[in-house]
Formats: structure tokens, C-alpha cells, sequence
């Protein structure tokens, strides 16, 4: 199942491309250690990479139904195969974590990366990546019924006006043949 992030994960991806796209260019060599750990502590305390721990389960279950389908007699035996496979590559999810905090120490300086891990590891921070979604949730749904408001008063109001124009201007009468 594929977690939806905070609007403090979405604020903070929103910078990361954001500063990616305008050309943050740093090198891994640029990077120090210090740095590294301080965007590898960001990305923990904002959860940026916890959706991504369902990727290995899913293609596994993919695998086996697809593999079943083809091989129904061998039911338990690709049970047990592609489990195995699957626990064998689950540590390849580090590298992931990795590349994630290589982004991040682009994207932000170390004492930037601080700041963050900071504010999210404060309450006021892990209430925002908690209760963040829900309130974007609620304002979307605010904002969709202003907008159904704001429409159909619009409307309303084009046509009142226009039927006022139009009333004034009397259709001119046709000529008696």
C-alpha cells in the first residue's frame, strides 16, 4: 500500500526538484560526510523514503501470480522461491536510502538539512507531517465548493445582466409581407 505523503514530505520534494531543475549542481566529491548525515537525517524524520517499502513486496506478489498462472503445480515451490529471491534483494533498499540523501545534500546545504530535521522532529513539525494531509484534504474541499459558488453566482449574475440588455433592445418587428 502506497503511503500519501505529509504536506511537509510535498513542501519538501516541491524544493528538492524545484532546486534540482535550477541547476543545483554539486558533486558527489562537494558533498562532505557531515553533509551526507545531516540530509540522511532529514529524509528519516520527514519519512521521505517509508513509501517506497511496499516497492519489493508488490513486484514479489506480481511475480508469484504471474508465475502461478504460468506454472499452477508449482504453487508452493514459487512461493517459497520468490520469497526467498526477495529477502535476498531487500537489502539492495539501502541504496535507495543513499541515492535519497544524495539528493537531499544537493538540493540543501547541511545547515539547511539541520534546520528541517529540527522542525520536523519538533511537535509542531511531525503534527504538521501528521495532520498536514487532512487539512490540504479539507481546503480542497473548501476550495471546491467556493468554486461552485463563485461559478454558478457568476453565471447568475452574466445573465441577469445580459437579460436586462436584452430586454431593452426589442427584437425590431418583422415586416407584414
Amino acid at each position: 500500500m502506497i503511503k500519501y505523503s505529509g504536506f511537509g514530505r510535498l513542501a519538501s520534494a516541491a524544493v528538492v526538484l524545484g532546486g534540482l531543475m535550477l541547476g543545483a549542481s554539486a558533486s558527489a566529491q562537494d558533498i562532505s560526510p557531515e553533509h551526507l548525515q545531516a540530509a540522511r537525517t532529514a529524509i528519516t524524520v520527514l519519512g521521505v523514503t517509508d513509501r517506497f517499502d511496499s516497492i519489493l513486496p508488490a513486484v514479489a506478489d506480481r511475480l508469484k501470480t504471474q508465475l502461478i498462472q504460468a506454472y499452477p503445480n508449482l504453487q508452493d515451490q514459487i512461493y517459497g522461491e520468490v520469497d526467498k529471491q526477495a529477502l535476498s534483494l531487500a537489502a539492495r533498499r539501502g541504496d535507495l536510502e543513499k541515492e535519497a540523501a544524495m539528493v537531499y545534500a544537493k538540493a540543501f546545504t547541511a545547515e539547511e538539512l539541520k534546520v528541517i530535521s529540527d522542525f520536523y522532529s519538533s511537535d509542531a513539525g511531525k503534527k504538521l507531517l501528521k495532520d498536514g494531509p487532512i487539512a490540504t484534504r479539507e481546503l480542497m474541499k473548501a476550495a471546491d465548493i467556493w468554486t461552485a459558488g463563485v461559478a454558478r453566482d457568476l453565471e447568475k449574475q452574466t445573465n441577469d445582466a445580459l437579460l436586462s440588455v436584452v430586454g431593452e433592445q426589442a427584437p425590431a418587428a418583422a415586416p407584414k409581407p
